[in-house]
Formats: structure tokens, sequence, C-alpha cells
């Protein structure tokens, strides 16, 4: 029986979406099993195997550093036959949601490790731990909350339980927390109830329960994506933001996680900055900044964005 040919362990080992992605950010970057793992939101256990496999098939080295095994793909050390395979796959992988995800989280990976210098030097990756450690997670958000003009009136579209406006209130004027599902609002009076300046109110984002130009700011965190016309909801907000307010969006970038229409109801898979551009127009917005906001790496979900709309003329 003739031997194998070199090209089938190659094809076998690039024919998987995820190790594709691996590959993209080993030709990057050299990296730890767990920092590629963070990456690319997989299980050490997966990533393993995954590695294992692409190693045999000579498409990445490894080398020991201390404890630490490190990977990389480096093209030019690649067999004939692996480059040109490797090269065909790239040619073809186009753009993809999980790669603009994967590209934000190699950044946070990149950016925890160890400064070379000083005290940050030598503590290195364990700075956050520390500093968490020593003065907790919340601190610079509720900090940076006192931003805000303390004579602002501030809703919460969607509020849930409550969460957001419970940490605005202590900054602004008021503050009113708007939701059409019972049982949030429910939850979200007895979160509240300890701010005498929080109102909560029962509606619709397309007909909210307010007054023409009430707030100064509209907030939608995780909210857009589970509304069926967005636009006609922008609309709606619209109305009741006053002609220099702002509305803050926060949701999930474009992704392809389509099981989250049927395990979670959500309408859209998250916006790209092109599409919620195009949805603030319709509503008469204009689209002031668009930023996708750094990744926990424990999270397991797509990326988040933050966007500003402006009331356009």
């Amino acid at each position: 029986m003739a031997s194998e040919s070199p090209v089938f362990p190659i094809f076998g080992a690039l024919a998987d979406l995820q190790r594709a992605r691996m590959l993209r950010l080993l030709e990057r970057e050299e990296l730890a099993v767990g920092e590629l793992a963070a990456a690319v939101q997989l299980p050490q256990s997966t990533m393993s195997r995954h590695l294992k496999a692409l190693h045999e098939a000579r498409l990445v080295e490894k080398r020991a550093e201390g404890t630490a095994t490190l990977y990389r793909l480096r093209r030019e050390a690649l067999s004939k036959e692996a480059r040109a395979a490797w090269e065909l796959v790239v040619g073809s992988l186009g753009a993809h949601p999980s790669f603009d995800d994967d590209d934000r989280r190699l950044a946070e990976v990149i950016a925890s490790r160890a400064d070379p210098k000083g005290f940050f030097g030598r503590v290195g990756g364990e700075w956050s731990d520390l500093r968490k450690g020593l003065f907790g997670e919340r601190f610079a958000v509720e900090a940076l909350l006192a931003l805000a003009p303390r004579e602002w009136t501030v809703a919460d579209l969607g509020c849930g339980t409550g969460e957001i406006a419970a940490e605005i209130a202590p900054f602004v004027t008021k503050v009113v927390a708007i939701d059409r599902e019972r049982a949030m609002l429910d939850a979200a009076r007895r979160r509240l109830s300890e701010h005498a300046n929080v109102e909560v109110r029962e509606g619709e984002l397309a007909a909210l329960p307010a007054q023409s130009g009430e707030f100064n700011a509209c907030v939608l965190s995780l909210v857009l994506h589970h509304v069926r016309e967005p636009a006609r909801a922008l609309r709606g907000v619209r109305e009741t933001v006053s002609p220099d307010g702002i509305v803050i969006v926060i949701d999930m970038v474009e992704h392809d996680r389509t099981e989250y229409r049927t395990t979670m109801g959500h309408e859209h898979l998250g916006f790209s900055r092109a599409t919620l551009e195009s949805l603030a127009r319709e509503a008469g917005f204009l689209l002031d900044a668009y930023l996708p906001l750094r990744p926990a790496m424990d999270a397991r979900g797509p990326g988040l964005f933050v966007a500003r709309l402006l009331r356009a003329n």
C-alpha cells in the first residue's frame, strides 16, 4: 500500500473553523495555551487538543519558557505543502464576526502582559488582581459617573432589575426606570427603593410613558437586540429626549451565534457600526460614537460596544 500523502494530515488539521481562528492569532503572536484559550473563548482542554493536532501536522511550532508552553505559526517555517494549504485557507476565510471578537480579546491578552519596568513589571499580570483585592472592581465606573451633570434627568430604558438606574441615581437629579415586564419592574422597585430620586414606570420603547423632551439622557443597555423593529423603538426614544440630549446604547457587536435567537429570544445578532448608523439615521439620530468595549477575559458572550446617539436637526 502506498504511503499516505503528507497533505492529508495538513488538510485534516485545517478542516475546522476553530483551528483557523487559532492559527490567525498564532501567526500574529506567540501565545501560551491559556492566552490562546482566553482569546478564542475555548476551554484549555479543548485548546490543548486542537494544538496537539496542529503541531503534529507541523502547522505550529512550540517551545517551553519556564512552566509555560508557547505556540507560534511562522509561515516561512512551514513546509511547501503546509504553507500552500494555510494560504488557501486564509484566502477563503473572508470577514467573519468571530474574528473581530478574537482580535479584540487578543489585544486584551497582550495588554495584560507584564510591563518590564518598575513595580508594575515585577507584579506583571498580577496587578489587576492586586488592585481588585485592594480596591474592588467598581470604583472606576462609579467615579466616572460623576462626569454626568447633577441637574440631569436620565432614563434607564428596558431597565430590567434596575442595575444601571441604581448606579446613576447618586449622581443626577432624577432617574426614570422603564420596562415592559412586570416581574422585572417588581425586582427593580426592590433594588431602587433606597433611592428617593428614582421613579419606576411600566411601558414600551416605541410608546414610552414620558413627556416630550423629558430626559437629558437615555440609556439602552442590552435592549435593542431584543426589539423586532429597533428603528421604530429609537423613534419613540427620540420623542422623550431633549433637543441637546444624548442616547447611550450598549449592546453586542455583530456576531454569528444564531442559537441566541431560540435560546434567548434575540431578534438581532448584534449590530455593526454601519447597521446602527443606519438605524439611528432612520430614527432621526446621528451616530456620534461607536466604540467596542474591552472584553472581560472570563466572559463567554460576544463582544460589546457602547454608542452615543445625538438628535439630528
